[in-house]
C-alpha cells in the first residue's frame, strides 16, 4: 500500500489553507471534517516542527480522500507505530479502496475510525484540538480520516527511560532495592505490584499552562481521611504556573507554610515506603519526569524513620532509632555547646580537661564562635563541593579537602584540635538522619544555636531550643499537627514513634491522619504452636 510520509519541512506543508472553512476553524477548537485544513492547523500551531511525523494513505484508487497518522517521533514507540497502527490503517484502506464505497462520506469516514478503534488496544477519541495536542505530544498516535471532525488517539507512547534501579539516596541493608524511575506509569505500576486492592484509586491532573505535566494523586479509598483528599484536590487544582518540572514545584506550591526550614511534605524514591505510607491512610502525589514521590501529610517522626526499621527485629530498630534521636541533638546542638562551655562555663569541664583546652586555644587568634562558624561554614563548602563535583572524584576532593584544611588549620595556628574534633563529630551525626530535607534544617538551625551560645552561653541555647519547639507545634501539614503524636500527645502513636514495638502490637493506624479504617489488624499476639 502507498503513503505519504510528510515532516513540516515539504514544501506543501509549507502552503497555508486560505479556504474559507480554513479561516473559520481558525477561531474554533473543533477538529473539522476536512483531513488538509486538520493537518494545515497542526503544522501551522506546532512551527512546522521536523519531529512531528504525518504519514497520510489515500483511501479511493482516484487518492481524492486520505487517513493520516500523525504521531511525535521520540515519543512514540516506532515499533507500535509501524507494526501495529499503520499495518491496521493500511489494511483498512486497502479493503475499502477495493470496495470503492465512494469515500467522502461521513458515515463511511465513520465506519473507519470504528474498524481502527476495534484493532487497537488503547483508544480515545478526539474532537477538539486541545486533546488532539496534549494526546500528540505525549506519544499518542494520532488517526485523522477525511470526512469527519473526529478522530482517535492511540496508544503508542514508548519513549526511552532510565528503567528501575537500585535507589541511591534512600540506601538499606535489608530491604527492597528498586527505586521509583522519571516515568509516571511506570511508577505507578511499582506501587500496584505492592497494593492490589481494587480500592487503590489514582487520579490524574494536568499542571501547568505550558509543560501541561501529568500529576497523580494515589490513595486507598476507605482509609484515607477524605477532608484530607478533598484539601489535596482542591491545593492541586489552585495551582496556575506555567511548569511543573519537578515534585519541588508541587511541594512549595501546597505546602501550608513557607516561613520554616523543616520540610511539611514528605519525599521518597522507594516504591516500599509510598505503600506503607498509603496503608498509614496518606496520599502519595507523584510528578511526571521525576523519581521522588511527595507523601502528605507528613508527621515530625515520618522524617526520622528509616524504611528499615520495619524490615528489621523491633529489638534492633528501637535501637537505631534511639541512637538516629541521639545524632539529631548532636547535630544541632554539638558546636553550641562547646561554644558555650568553652566561652562562659568553664566550671563545667573536668579540670584537666579545662587546663588542655586551654592550652590549645592559647594561641587561637578568634573566639569561639568565630572559630565554630569557620570550620562549620568550610565543612559546609566542602559537603556542597563535594556534591557537584563528578561522583568519580567528588567523594574523593571532599575527605582529602577536608583532611587537608583542618590538619592545616591546625598547624597554622588558626583552629584549635579540640573544635576540629567537635565538627567531625557534628558532620557524621547529620549523616545519620534518614531524610535529606531534614539533615539540612538541622545544619541551618546549627548556626543561629551558635550565635546565642557565643552572647548569652547555655541560656542562650535553652532560649533557641524553646523557640523551635515552639515553631514546630505550631505547624500544620495538610491540618494535621507536625508534631503528631507527640504534641498533641497520642499514646497509641507512642508505639511507632521513639521506639518501633512489634508488628503484631501495632494495630491502629494514626488516628488524627485516619478516622475511617483505624483498626490495621487483629487485636492478638502471634500463636504459638502447640508441641
Amino acid at each position: 500500500m502507498r503513503y505519504r510520509r510528510r515532516t513540516s519541512r515539504s514544501t506543501k506543508n509549507n502552503t497555508k489553507d486560505t479556504t474559507p472553512a480554513a479561516a473559520t476553524k481558525k477561531d474554533s477548537n473543533s477538529l473539522s471534517p476536512e483531513l488538509e485544513s486538520n493537518l494545515n492547523h497542526i503544522r501551522r500551531t506546532l512551527g512546522n516542527s521536523t519531529d512531528i511525523v504525518i504519514r497520510e494513505i489515500p483511501l479511493d484508487e482516484g487518492e481524492k480522500h486520505y487517513m493520516a497518522v500523525v504521531y511525535t517521533d521520540g515519543l512514540a514507540d516506532q515499533k507500535i507505530i509501524s507494526e501495529s497502527i499503520m499495518s491496521a490503517v493500511a489494511d483498512i484502506a486497502k479493503s475499502r479502496a477495493r470496495e470503492n464505497t465512494g469515500y467522502g462520506r461521513p458515515l463511511e469516514a465513520q465506519k473507519v475510525l470504528e474498524e481502527i478503534s476495534f484493532i487497537s488496544k488503547e483508544i480515545q477519541y478526539i474532537t477538539n484540538y486541545k486533546t488532539l495536542f496534549h494526546s500528540l505530544l505525549s506519544g499518542d498516535a494520532i488517526v485523522l480520516v477525511d470526512g469527519l471532525d473526529r478522530g482517535i488517539a492511540a496508544g503508542a507512547r514508548g519513549w526511552k527511560d532510565r528503567g528501575v534501579m537500585e535507589t541511591s539516596a534512600e540506601n538499606v541493608v535489608r530491604g527492597p532495592r528498586e527505586s521509583f524511575t522519571e516515568a509516571l506509569r511506570t511508577n505507578t505500576a511499582l506501587i500496584r505490584r505492592k497494593i492490589k486492592d481494587p480500592h487503590l484509586w489514582i487520579e490524574t491532573k494536568q499542571i501547568g499552562r505550558i509543560t501541561q505535566t501529568d500529576v497523580v494523586m494515589m490513595y486507598i479509598n476507605g482509609i484515607a481521611n477524605e477532608k484530607i483528599v478533598g484539601e489535596v484536590r482542591t491545593r492541586l487544582e489552585r495551582i496556575d504556573v506555567d511548569s511543573i518540572l519537578e515534585s519541588g514545584y508541587i511541594e512549595e506550591l501546597v505546602q501550608d507554610k513557607t516561613l520554616t526550614p523543616f520540610p511539611t511534605i514528605y519525599n521518597t524514591e522507594r516504591p516500599d515506603v509510598v505503600a506503607a505510607e498509603l496503608l498509614e491512610g496518606k496520599i502519595a502525589i507523584i510528578v511526571d519526569g521525576t523519581p521522588f514521590v511527595l507523601i502528605v501529610p507528613a508527621l515530625f517522626v515520618s522524617f526520622l524513620h528509616a524504611a528499615e526499621d520495619y524490615y528489621q527485629r523491633a529489638d534492633i530498630s528501637s535501637f537505631l532509632r534511639v541512637l538516629r534521636y541521639l545524632s539529631i541533638f548532636i547535630s544541632l546542638l554539638g558546636p553550641s555547646l562547646y561554644v558555650a562551655i568553652t566561652t562562659f562555663h568553664h566550671e563545667m569541664l573536668p579540670t584537666r580537661l579545662l587546663f588542655g583546652i586551654a592550652g590549645q586555644r592559647e594561641q587561637i587568634p578568634f573566639p569561639a564562635f568565630v572559630e565554630a562558624v569557620l570550620m562549620e561554614m568550610t565543612f559546609e563548602i566542602l559537603r556542597e563541593a563535594g556534591v557537584r563535583l563528578p561522583k568519580n572524584i567528588g567523594s574523593a576532593i571532599s575527605i582529602v579537602g577536608t583532611l587537608v584544611i583542618g590538619q592545616a588549620a591546625v598547624e597554622a595556628g588558626i583552629i584549635s584540635p579540640a573544635m576540629v574534633i567537635v565538627v567531625a563529630i557534628t558532620a557524621i551525626s547529620s549523616f545519620v538522619v534518614p531524610s535529606f530535607n531534614m539533615s539540612i534544617a538541622f545544619r541551618m538551625l546549627r548556626f543561629p544555636l551558635m550565635a546565642l551560645a557565643g552572647s548569652f552561653g547555655l541560656f542562650g541555647i535553652l532560649v533557641g531550643i524553646i523557640a523551635i519547639i515552639l515553631h514546630l507545634c505550631s505547624l500544620r501539614s495538610f491540618g494535621i499537627p507536625y508534631m503528631s503524636p507527640f504534641a498533641p500527645l497520642i499514646p497509641e502513636g507512642q508505639k511507632d514513634s521513639i521506639l518501633r514495638l512489634p508488628h503484631w502490637m501495632l494495630m491502629n493506624r494514626p488516628r488524627l491522619i485516619n478516622q475511617n479504617n483505624e483498626k490495621r489488624r487483629k487485636d492478638t499476639p502471634p500463636q504459638k504452636s502447640r508441641e
